[in-house]
């Protein structure tokens, strides 16, 4: 039997990479980013691998987009669960310096799509007996490494999020999944942020990049798409690249 997942966050780095990896293993998909033309590039390039894909282009933080991502994955069929992989970091000012609108959009990006996603989602898939929902969490959930407060606040409850969903509908696997320091848009953005924490965050990513520690996006999304091929002894876990 054939089977959906959403996945957020599909437009580039490690989501473009799990959309294709998805893609090879069988999956059809309803991928979703906020940047249109990015997104529709990937579901072209994920229907030439043999799937099906739908695109859905908007915040999956808003109720009607993750309404429309769930409805289409009804309508393709065998609809699965979903990965949450959309984030945004908006790093360099202190957290209490962050401007009112950057600090709800990383919630929004992190945090409420996370909910809004489980909103839709959980009724549909509960009564069936089985699925599987991921969220893509970071090790910031657990530092306060200045420069990057808000993402780390959003983090730290969205895979709290994802362990109460597991202690709530255990019938259905969830589980975080922390990719590990990967190249991605956000590991440049801390490269090059500007504001009062910018220093520390320079030392610690341009660190990352010359100490030759970044993974790439592919080998990020090969090791969650081996994971899904046993996940339910994951459930309510925090597992990582590492543990494949």
């Amino acid at each position: 039997m054939r089977r959906t997942l959403i996945l957020t966050g599909a437009s580039r780095g490690i989501g473009r990479a799990l959309a294709l990896e998805l893609a090879r293993s069988g999956y059809d998909l309803v991928l979703n980013a906020r940047s249109e033309g990015p997104l529709r590039q990937v579901a072209e390039e994920v229907r030439a691998l043999g799937v099906r894909a739908e695109a859905v282009a908007g915040s999956a933080g808003q109720a009607k987009v993750a309404q429309e991502l769930v409805r289409k994955a009804e309508a393709l069929g065998g609809f699965y669960g979903y990965i949450h992989n959309a984030g945004v970091l908006h790093p360099g000012p202190l957290v209490y310096e962050l401007a009112e609108p950057l600090f709800l959009e990383v919630l929004e990006a992190n945090l409420i799509a996370g909910y809004q996603l489980a909103r839709f989602a959980y009724p549909l898939l509960r009564p069936r007996g089985e699925g599987v929902v991921v969220y893509v969490g970071s090790g910031a959930a657990e530092s306060n490494l200045p420069g990057i407060g808000a993402y780390a606040v959003a983090k730290a409850a969205e895979e709290h999020l994802a362990k109460q969903l597991a202690a709530e509908v255990p019938e259905i696997t969830c589980f975080v999944y922390r990719p590990g320091v990967v190249e991605t848009d956000m590991q440049r953005q801390a490269r090059e942020a500007q504001g009062s924490a910018a220093p520390v965050l320079h030392q610690v990513f341009r660190g990352y990049k010359e100490e030759g520690l970044l993974l790439t996006p592919e080998r990020a999304a090969e090791a969650l798409v081996r994971l899904l091929q046993r996940p339910r002894q994951y459930h309510g876990r925090i597992v990582s690249w590492r543990d494949t």
